[in-house]
């Protein structure tokens, strides 16, 4: 486990405060994730108001259960990709469309405006963006039922 220097509390507002070693104090402070699909949990920056770097944290786990959940919070509010888990309907297999899908915050509908707004990320996740410019994503396509990856495998 790593050792970090740093403190993080809420000011009365309930942004984030970091309280550097030395003392110092900064308000306002972001987590952002090196790589928030391929391995959220693994590398994470907390950065100053102004974009620069306070902290570097290897593993999300390296930290206090405190400021842990402090971290995790803010970026539960920052972040709002919901996960695809069913396909249940497409209105037709030519773009424009309406999807039906099930996902880890509810059932959803977006328009797929083309096949160019679904993205491969690595070699079973892809990334759809809706006509608004929300984007949905699809850990694993293989962990998809047999219906959905139907559906999905005429728009790829």
């Amino acid at each position: 486990m790593t050792t970090h220097d740093f403190k993080l509390s809420r000011n009365a507002f309930g942004r984030l405060v970091y309280t550097a070693a030395d003392g110092a104090v900064h308000e306002g402070v972001v987590p952002v994730r090196a790589f928030p699909i391929g391995a959220p949990d693994d590398g994470l920056s907390l950065v100053s108001a102004d974009g620069h770097e306070l902290s570097w944290i290897s593993r999300l786990s390296d930290l206090p259960d405190e400021t842990r959940a402090m971290v995790e919070k803010e970026l539960a509010s920052r972040e709002f990709m919901p996960e695809i888990k069913r396909i249940q309907r497409v209105s037709s297999y030519t773009a424009p469309s309406i999807w039906h899908v099930e996902t880890n915050r509810g059932d959803a509908s977006f328009t797929l405006k083309g096949e160019e707004d679904i993205r491969r990320i690595v070699a079973t996740s892809l990334l759809i963006a809706d006509s608004h410019g929300v984007q949905f994503l699809i850990r694993d396509t293989q962990a998809l039922d047999k219906a959905s990856r139907k559906i999905l495998d005429r728009f790829l």
